[in-house]
């Protein structure tokens, strides 16, 4: 896990690289990789790549960044900087070796090199893994950027027409002090509708995220190709059958197992995030089967849960015991995080209203030595284990025969708003307005504000371009154009949101805020081929296990990986205003982040 910068000056008129500049963007991500960093630029000034290393595959000098593939002539033919991890880099390495290459190190950054010489922008087709890299082809004088399919790893890039500047954070690009002059309506809207900021923008017009599973080639003189290779509303629509009930258990178990089994490939110990949730619980056993090695897991405790109905590390001890691994349980003092908040702020890539969890398991997990830690993420999403895959079907269907239901709904939320938002979630002023249909009932589930609410919260006028630009309505449609089936719908929205926006994101900054990387066996593109048709539940996820979990983990209700980090964090002498939910948190996080 790393951090890459590259700035390319491919236009006529554009200035040669700014090496200080490059230098200040890199410098920014010195925490995303401490163990070494690197520097290139081309001899005509035109192209310039940076890269921070948090060494985990190949921890040897031989695996530095940025790495050139040399021609028969000795000069430097392709060059890479590179953030992520391959998982099946030993098979691609092998099969290359088969083929005639000649790979001098162990590194997984050696086979993209090659890979991309023999098979170009395909090469993406062939990797199992979580990346984010430009490589620099000299022969046709243009840089090839590829993100993995459901975004794990950042990638951001400004382009003025001129030069492109890309990074792995939004703040490092801003560091570089060439971008973020100017505000994107849209990101800051997004914002308080979500909670997050959602792809592609940013809070800066000049500023955007390459989109996951997509890869763009851009060459000298500005011609360029953009190409989405994964896209997973069409893996769901392609899947309108499922296999019988009987069917599904040993094909679950064999793409899980082979996930697990990738996943754990590193030279340095990889740990467990261990929960009481049947996620996390599935993959430490899974990893016990397919491990040589006792695996090291470890749980957050906080001193003011212990004992409650919210307090998972005595089942997570226990779990941890039956597929015996290392288990350690850190119990800190909640309130003590206060002091913290100021550090989680600049860490915070972007505004986001999760993650604060994930950022303390992540500072205790490196305070142990960790480097690489398993997380459950992506269980929920798969396997319709949010409660939004029952609540927004149901609204839908509930509502959506009723005719001019958007025109009364509308009528209903203007009359109704000032009252109901005095008694309850303004929410249910919006109910009839929004709830006839997926992308409305989805926004219910998962708003944070009412898009009726922005002026309230950002300029009237900033408010209203943003909703325009943002397109929302029209976005969450087009995410579940073409799936027939209602789980199916909530599955895309799920994945292309709420988990691809907040959730992915917020584990790539909250991990790196620590130089800890965090891997997602279940966020996985081959697995999903596979899973996307399967009618699979969490139960049949536990049920994949040679050794089964307690019946106390099977039977326990969903609790979510909840923890009141956030009145902790607000404190209990709050000048924040009070709203409901994370609504006061999110005004916090805006104000000090943005």
């Amino acid at each position: 896990m790393c951090g890459l910068s590259a700035i390319y000056s491919y236009g006529a008129k554009a200035p040669p690289v700014d090496q200080w500049e490059l230098s200040k963007i890199s410098d920014h991500m010195t925490v995303r990789g401490p163990d070494g960093e690197g520097q290139w630029i081309s001899r005509n000034g035109k192209l310039g790549l940076a890269h921070k290393r948090l060494a985990i595959i190949d921890t040897s000098d031989q695996g530095a960044q940025p790495m050139a593939l040399l021609d028969d002539g000795g000069q430097e033919m392709l060059l890479i900087t590179y953030n992520g991890e391959i998982y099946n880099f030993e098979e691609l390495r092998e099969e290359l070796l088969q083929q005639g290459h000649r790979l001098t190190t162990r590194s997984d950054t050696e086979v993209l090199l090659h890979l991309y010489d023999r098979y170009g922008a395909d090469m993406v087709e062939k990797l199992r893994g979580m990346y984010a890299f430009v490589i620099w082809d000299n022969r046709y004088n243009g840089i090839f950027m590829a993100r993995d399919p459901f975004g794990i790893k950042p990638l951001y890039y400004s382009d003025d027409g001129q030069t492109i500047r890309i990074a792995s954070q939004v703040k490092a690009l801003l560091a570089g002090n060439k971008t973020g002059g100017t505000p994107d309506p849209a990101g800051h809207v997004g914002f308080f509708l979500l909670g997050y900021v959602p792809e592609p923008h940013t809070l800066y017009a000049d500023v955007q995220a390459v989109p996951s599973g997509t890869t763009i080639w851009l060459e000298e003189g500005g011609n360029r190709k953009t190409t989405n290779y994964f896209d997973v509303r069409k893996h769901l629509a392609d899947h309108v059958t499922n296999p019988y009930e009987s069917e599904i258990a040993p094909k679950l178990r064999d793409v899980l197992t082979s996930s697990v089994r990738d996943h754990l490939v590193s030279d340095v110990p990889v740990g467990i995030f261990l929960s009481a949730g049947l996620d996390s619980t599935t993959l430490a056993g899974l990893a016990s089967e397919v491990s040589s090695t006792s695996l090291i897991s470890m749980t957050l405790q906080f001193k003011e849960l212990s004992g409650s109905v919210m307090d998972e590390a005595p089942l997570a001890a226990e779990v941890a015991s039956i597929y015996g691994m290392q288990h350690t349980t850190r119990t800190v003092i909640g309130s003590e995080f206060r002091n913290e908040i100021n550090s989680l702020f600049a860490s915070m890539d972007q505004p986001s209203i999760d993650g604060a969890n994930t950022y303390f398991v992540a500072k205790e997990a490196a305070s142990m030595g960790l480097k690489v830690a398993i997380s459950g993420l992506g269980g929920d999403e798969l396997f319709g284990g949010y409660p939004s895959f029952q609540q927004v079907p149901r609204l839908v269907n509930g509502l959506s025969w009723f005719p001019g239901l958007n025109f009364v709904g509308k009528a209903f939320r203007i009359i109704s708003a000032p009252v109901l938002k005095q008694l309850t979630s303004s929410k249910y002023a919006s109910l009839f307005e929004y709830g006839g249909s997926f992308p409305g009932a989805y926004l219910l589930r998962r708003g944070l504000y009412m898009p009726w609410e922005l002026p309230e919260i950002l300029d009237p006028d900033f408010a209203a371009e943003g909703w325009q630009k943002l397109e929302l309505m029209i976005r969450l449609n087009e995410t579940i154009e073409g799936i027939a089936n209602d789980a199916a719908k909530v599955s895309a929205l799920e994945i292309l949101w709420y988990m691809r926006n907040q959730l992915l994101r917020d584990s790539d900054w909250a991990g790196m805020a620590h130089s800890l990387e965090i891997r997602t066996p279940l966020v996985d593109g081959r697995l999903f081929r596979k899973v996307a048709g399967m009618k699979a539940s969490k139960k049949d996820l536990a049920g994949t296990l040679s050794k089964p979990l307690p019946d106390a983990i099977l039977n326990r209700a969903k609790t979510g990986f909840y923890l009141p980090v956030r009145e902790w964090l607000l404190g209990e002498t709050s000048e924040e205003p009070q709203e409901r939910g994370y609504r006061g948190w999110a005004r916090k996080v805006y104000n000090g982040v943005s």
